[in-house]
């Protein structure tokens, strides 16, 4: 096994590692860098439906997404180019934080990659909460946000009337590593619970602003046979649609993670 880091802020790649054949000892190797490095990239892995559930399964119980899903695997979402104007991932988020247990990682696995761009940004909410001032600390730091998938739902030509919504902290502890970060994101978070929309617009755009800022970012630049997986907990993440009409095909999976505290 070999780790390398891939940025700054955040990213390791760990190669010589088949991700079909793990024993415990090797996964919890794993489980300490993905802990560590928050994004952690596979290459060149040959993965069926089943290997790569398989794999997720190690980390916890994978989680459906509400709107999507194969009809052989329903806790597998097949990710193609749909054209730019029609991508409903190209905006900054935390998968699903409209769910009451949110997924604790999301895993992808590159079928095709792209022969330019469509690369996977990633913005680490460690440092945009070490970031704040020590004043608007101790606001964050006692509120809750309400989260809906009203948007979600409209993506995907569902009826919004129904989307659920779930209320978190704005800061989060990471249950393994301790570690606070910013949970908000411009998506799904609507406003701070005993707040109105209007008043929680002002602070809810400063902290969606400052959680990308270049210096906590980092980017992985796909190729086929990547398997990718990011800590839903730490991290925001956005796709990248600057691939034009060239294909793009990910397996996206989720492992179901603790009740945001």
């Amino acid at each position: 096994m070999k780790v390398e880091r891939f940025a700054a802020p955040l990213g390791a790649v760990v190669s010589g590692v088949d991700v079909t054949s793990i024993d415990d000892s090797t996964w919890a190797v794993l489980d300490d860098l993905f802990v560590e490095h928050h994004v952690l990239v596979f290459p060149d892995q040959q993965l069926s439906p089943d290997d790569q559930l398989t794999f997720a399964r190690r980390w916890g119980p994978l989680l459906r997404h509400p709107y999507t899903g194969t009809t052989e695997y329903p806790e597998l979402i097949e990710l193609t180019n749909p054209g730019k104007r029609k991508d409903v991932n190209q905006h900054w988020h935390s998968d699903m934080t409209y769910e009451k247990t949110p997924p604790k990682l999301t895993m992808l696995y590159a079928r095709t990659a792209p022969g330019i761009g469509g690369d996977t940004a990633f913005a680490n909410q460690f440092l945009a909460y070490d970031d704040l001032s020590d004043g608007l600390r101790r606001i964050v730091d006692q509120l809750e946000a309400v989260h809906s998938a009203e948007s979600a739902a409209r993506a995907y030509a569902a009826d919004p009337a129904n989307a659920t919504q779930a209320v978190h902290p704005v800061v989060r502890t990471h249950d393994q590593s301790g570690r606070r970060a910013l949970y908000v994101c411009k998506m799904f978070t609507q406003y701070f619970a005993g707040w109105s929309r209007s008043e929680s617009r002002p602070l809810l755009d400063y902290l969606c602003s400052h959680s990308t800022r270049p210096e906590y970012q980092a980017r992985h630049r796909w190729r086929s046979g990547d398997l990718v997986l990011w800590d839903n907990r730490c991290l925001l993440h956005f796709a990248v649609h600057d691939h034009g009409d060239q294909p793009r095909i990910l397996h996206r999976c989720q492992v179901a993670g603790p009740v945001p505290a």
